[in-house]
């Protein structure tokens, strides 16, 4: 589990009390570290945790839409556990609410505790560096740097902030998968299917050893006849080309081809231009079965999601922050 505690009074904290004893007139005196007042991270009120769902967020609305709703339908059965006392969802990037800008709400709101749960389902750097970073938990030069450029916003709150550990997503997709399958299949064993994911350049060695484990999976849970993958997304230069490409390619060996986007929520550009078009530009788009679905909406997501918020929470109320 990755989890971090904000120090009692950080270096900022310390250089503006210092600071502020100058501008005093005590410039004569250096007061003793033992003599500076010790910073309350919550000052005041009785604790409360909160639950802040994050995602990495897209220009689309329909995508935003999705991860939305996610927060909607677990919201209810969150609250209702002893010690959690609010909910909230906010993007990574491009649009607003910002994680900062939840995070200073729940400060405003006297929150002492956020339990951060990411909702990515791939391994990247906006997990292990990005995020920590835009909370104040670790200061990536990389990632700040593309922060800056990418105009997201750092915040350090007052409340302790605990990172969710990221979720096992190969279960996930294991269980995922064949449901969407099913719904398109109509003879298995005549049947290809192409996985089409993201892709990453940095994790190309990760992401290509995980897909060819889930296609095996895919491939021995649903009685398909192939299962192959490819990507869409940057190493892809954005472009339907690989997705047409793998499609073509299983059409020259199968009767037909099941076309699966391995993408969180549905996007214009993603689901309708790059594999849409793929689809639709294929050599026999009529032998092609395509959904233009997500991964969302999914009952076991959102069964993790309140089974990890719980899991940190109990986990919190043994070990309080305020020791």
């Amino acid at each position: 589990m990755n989890r971090y505690r904000r120090p009692r009074l950080s270096l900022l904290s310390t250089l503006g009390l210092i600071a502020l004893f100058l501008a005093a007139g005590c410039q004569q005196t250096t007061p003793s570290e033992s003599s500076l007042p010790v910073a309350d991270p919550h000052p005041a009120g009785p604790a409360k945790t909160g639950i802040l769902l994050v995602s990495h967020g897209s220009h689309s609305e329909q995508w935003r839409t999705m991860l939305t709703q996610l927060g909607d339908e677990v919201q209810t059965e969150l609250v209702a556990t002893e010690g959690i006392d609010g909910v909230k969802s906010a993007f990574m990037e491009y649009t607003e609410p910002s994680i900062a800008t939840r995070l200073k709400e729940f400060d405003a709101e006297g929150y002492t505790r956020v339990i951060l749960i990411p909702i990515l389902l791939t391994v990247s750097s906006h997990s292990f560096d990005d995020i920590p970073t835009i909370v104040g938990l670790k200061e990536d030069a990389k990632s700040l740097l593309t922060l800056e450029s990418e105009g997201i916003e750092r915040y350090t709150p007052q409340a302790t902030v605990t990172l969710a550990p990221l979720l096992d997503f190969s279960q996930l997709l294991e269980k995922n998968l064949p449901r969407r399958f099913a719904e398109l299949s109509k003879s298995p064993a005549e049947e290809g299917v192409v996985l089409v994911a993201y892709g990453s350049e940095p994790f190309n060695e990760e992401w290509e050893a995980f897909f060819a484990h889930t296609d095996e999976v895919v491939q021995q849970t649903t009685g398909a006849a192939e299962v192959v993958h490819t990507w869409c997304g940057h190493i892809a230069h954005y472009s339907g080309d690989p997705t047409k490409q793998a499609i073509d390619d299983l059409l020259t060996r199968r009767e037909r081809v099941i076309v699966i986007p391995v993408l969180v929520a549905r996007d214009e550009g993603f689901q309708g231009r790059i594999i849409g078009g793929a689809v639709a530009e294929s050599s026999a788009p009529e032998r092609v079965a395509y959904a233009g679905d997500a991964i969302l909406p999914d009952k076991n997501l959102n069964e993790w999601i309140v089974t990890i918020a719980r899991k940190l929470q109990s986990e919190s109320t043994e070990s309080p922050a305020s020791e």
